[in-house]
């Protein structure tokens, strides 16, 4: 596993190392921690799992609880932990303002090798597991889910399709530029294709030729589309195949043709630009196809069903933010000469929350291993999604009621 900064040659050969190029972002526990770093430890050797409550009382011919996480993995949790809580934590108020996530943060992310978790190391990337990028994602989510969005599309998304889908030119293209400086988005949704998304009328008509694709259509909501300097984007190249004309390509930002529409005005995740996408004439090499033609409608639902972990993973991040901008204040808040957080009725609805943010990331890292070890996941993932999602509304719902007047103000994180 490497995570370091692009000024990084040798891959370190201690987790010792390791968390020293990360710019000193790991914690000195971590730190005077010796442990093998192979990807293989990561995904196969559970006698190195390590409790998340650690009690030390794992027998050998004991299963692990859902929630225990190798060495590895909790390296990388708590380095982007104590990363979030330095860099942004600091700014998150005036990103949210400005409507823009700050440069430094950008940089920040590919220089800790968030930008490439489950990238090989060939390609530059910290050749992670899932369940590392699902960490990572609820980490940042605790701290702005807005970064924490970015960094889910940029990984689970766009960068596992062209794992997955690219062709070795495509790859060797893109994946060491997604992995040191080049952020992406996914452009899917359309004016009249949102839940129901290959009714997209985006079309890419071949050449005469055969040697590139023209595209014209626009696409709305998309994600880091201010940021992006490539999009993974899905246009049809036979409108009366339907779904099946559905192709995905992967198109430098810069190409000419293209213009990012205004940011969307949202309510929340106001630092994560969400815009509309207009294609005009714009030509596309047929090398630039991800995959083969006519099938990205099968690759948009295979990501999409791994997306959907790292949607739950958000979530969960979200809810726990919103308990720890809470918690605090009812220990502190004193009515009648007692904490508020020690009436029996405020102690009743904060386990119950407790519980409930407890069971999303049950359902969230057991679909994590699922997809792993290569069993059937997508039940789980959707379970994962819709419930951690409930849980995440619910949990700043109550927090929001439990800080009082506190609560209605932006002074608060919640």
């Amino acid at each position: 596993m490497m995570l370091t900064s692009r000024a990084s040659v040798l891959l370190p050969p201690s987790k010792e190392k390791i968390a020293q190029s990360i710019a000193s972002y790991v914690s000195s526990r971590l730190l005077s921690t010796p442990g093998p770093t192979s990807r293989s430890r990561v995904l196969r050797n559970h006698s190195s799992l390590t409790s998340d409550d650690n009690d030390g009382h794992i027998g050998a011919s004991r299963q692990p609880p859902l929630t225990t996480f190798t060495e590895d993995e909790q390296m990388v949790r708590d380095m982007a932990r104590q990363w979030a809580n330095e860099t942004i934590r600091p700014i998150v108020r005036e990103m949210d303002e400005e409507e823009k996530v700050r440069q430094n943060v950008l940089d920040g992310l590919f220089e800790c090798g968030l930008m490439g978790m489950e990238i090989p190391e060939e390609f530059g990337g910290s050749g992670l597991n899932f369940t590392s990028a699902c960490l990572v994602v609820e980490e940042l989510s605790r701290i702005d889910p807005s970064v924490s969005i970015m960094v889910d599309i940029h990984n689970t998304l766009t960068n596992n399709a062209v794992q997955f889908w690219g062709s070795p030119s495509l790859q060797q293209k893109w994946l060491p530029r997604l992995a040191s400086d080049t952020i992406s988005s996914f452009a899917l949704s359309e004016a009249g294709s949102g839940s129901d998304a290959f009714a997209m009328k985006t079309s890419a008509e071949l050449s005469p030729d055969g040697s590139y694709f023209t595209l014209n259509g626009t696409k709305l909501w998309i994600s880091n589309a201010r940021e992006a300097g490539v999009f993974l984007l899905f246009a049809n190249t036979d409108l009366s195949k339907g779904y099946k004309g559905i192709t995905a390509f992967m198109i430098d930002a810069q190409t000419p043709g293209i213009t990012i529409g205004p940011p969307e005005k949202k309510l929340g995740l106001r630092a994560s630009s969400t815009c509309p996408v207009i294609l005009e004439n714009v030509k596309v090499e047929r090398d630039d196809v991800l995959g083969e033609v006519g099938l990205g409608y099968k690759y948009c639902i295979n990501i999409l069903n791994e997306g959907r972990i790292g949607i739950a993973a958000q979530q969960v991040g979200i809810a726990k933010g919103c308990m720890d901008a809470a918690m605090p204040y009812l220990e502190e808040r004193k009515q009648f000469g007692t904490s508020i957080g020690d009436f029996q009725g405020m102690q009743h609805q904060y386990a119950q929350i407790a519980t409930e943010i407890r069971a999303a990331e049950l359902l969230t890292y057991d679909s994590c291993r699922r997809k792993e070890m290569g069993l059937p996941f997508i039940k789980e993932a959707s379970m994962a999604k819709l419930y951690a999602s409930q849980v995440a509304e619910r949990t700043a719902s109550k927090c929001i009621e439990w800080l009082g007047g506190l609560g209605f103000t932006r002074e608060m994180p919640v």
